[in-house]
């Protein structure tokens, strides 16, 4: 069963940009509670669509160098990746259902 991946500022281009599969990477920090409300909501996520498309976590804190390459301003952000391209940017925490929504052409 697909679940999330936890990548680094190290294995950043391997883990998402050289995936063949487009990856919706979540950036988060320990301190941000919409951050840890997603965790779950990625959790079935990965464990649902996985074979479509990865899903992979970024601590902020511990791995600066990748949110300040991508721009990313506020937690959580989640941006799909496909053929090393951000093609999608999501702000915030959303449901599920809403998240599928907006991740549907990759699903």
């Amino acid at each position: 069963m697909p679940t999330v991946k936890n990548a680094t500022d190290a294995t950043f281009k391997a883990d998402v940009l050289d995936n063949s599969k487009p990856v919706l990477v979540d950036f988060w920090a320990d301190w941000c509670g919409p951050c840890k409300q997603m965790a779950p909501v990625l959790d079935k996520l990965a464990e649902e669509h996985g074979d479509k498309i990865d899903v992979v976590k970024i601590n902020t804190d511990q791995n600066p160098e990748t949110p300040r390459a991508y721009n990313v301003m506020s937690l959580p952000t989640m941006n799909v990746y496909k053929d090393g391209e951000v093609v999608k940017q999501i702000i915030g925490a959303k449901p599920k259902r809403l998240l599928e929504q907006e991740l549907a052409e990759f699903l």
